[in-house]
């Protein structure tokens, strides 16, 4: 963890200012940089005169490419910088527009505002930011449920994961890491398209997040009011759920707050049969969007602590 307290400079950070809106609408943001790589690779690249086989090649060749350009990038900076705690500060300031600490805080607090004063069109408005589901077939649970998954999910990889690579490489950790995030977001998908073409993506991404979503549950875990339901939860539910890696802080989250969370959800006027994490406990209602939030604060403190302590050992 060679680069734990640089991590820990890039939380602080982006806890306190997170990516300014004036600066996304000069600059953009470096997720939407290597969004524009993966468009451009999948438009030419994956053609759908293609047979399967060529088309799951080209897809990892895609995905290579994008992976090693990033981590080139992140080496050839970092290389270039020097030694020391300015090291440690610069590393931390570059890799800041990577962590998404106070972005996912601000569109789950967005949804549990309106959500708890009884404004459903207002939550549903902003719910519909975080998630892919119709937010029209939502009542009051399903606002809370989808915003709980969401801000679980995205905990693990859209902060514990990149900062669990950058804590371990630096620059060409994390910024390895949210090339194949957004590869996966982007192309890692079983619809017609990208079924082979971006086969390659989800896979990795899968591997990718194998360690820190079960970091992320851990870390629910140890600050759930009961440990010990939340444990259980993630032990026996995390599995039930189709992604190998969401389960784990989903369920740990679950747990924690005493709700059960997935279950049945419409997509583009399709229904989805998920089998549901807690079963058999309450529903959510918008006071456990609330706590979730607030548990969710906690352990980013806590990881911020485990990154100085690192740092300082």
């Amino acid at each position: 963890m060679g680069f734990a307290g640089a991590m820990a400079v890039a939380m602080a950070v982006d806890a306190l200012i997170g990516w300014p809106a004036w600066l996304f609408a000069r600059i953009g943001h470096p997720v939407t940089w290597l969004g524009r790589l993966i468009h451009l690779l999948d438009t030419s690249w994956n053609r759908a005169s293609d047979p399967p086989a060529f088309r799951r090649a080209a897809g990892v060749a895609a995905a290579v490419l994008v992976i090693a350009l990033a981590t080139a990038l992140g080496w050839a900076v970092q290389s270039a910088l020097g030694s020391g705690w300015e090291h440690v500060v610069v590393v931390g300031v570059l890799a800041w527009p990577l962590v998404a600490l106070r972005s996912l805080h601000d569109h789950v607090a967005a949804v549990a505002n309106p959500l708890a004063s009884g404004d459903i069109a207002a939550a549903r408005s902003a719910v519909a930011q975080i998630v892919g589901r119709d937010p029209a077939t939502l009542d009051d649970a399903g606002i809370a449920r989808a915003t709980i998954e969401s801000l679980a999910e995205n905990a693990s990889d859209g902060i514990v994961a990149p900062l669990f690579w950058g804590a371990l490489f630096g620059l060409p950790g994390i910024l390895g890491y949210k090339a194949i995030n957004t590869l996966d977001s982007m192309i890692g998908h079983r619809s017609e398209r990208h079924e082979a073409f971006g086969w390659a993506a989800a896979r990795i991404d899968d591997l990718a997040n194998l360690i820190p979503a079960r970091l992320t549950g851990l870390l629910f875990v140890l600050l759930a009011p009961n440990r010990a339901q939340a444990w259980s939860c993630m032990l026996r539910d995390a599995h039930r759920h189709r992604s190998p890696n969401a389960g784990w802080p989903e369920a740990a989250m679950a747990g924690a707050l005493g709700v059960r969370l997935s279950g049945p959800r419409i997509y583009h006027g399709s229904i989805a049969n998920e089998p549901w994490l807690n079963e058999g406990a309450r529903d959510p209602a918008a006071a456990d969007v609330i706590t979730g939030l607030r548990l969710y604060r906690y352990a980013m403190i806590l990881l911020a602590g485990a990154f100085v302590a690192l740092a300082l050992a």
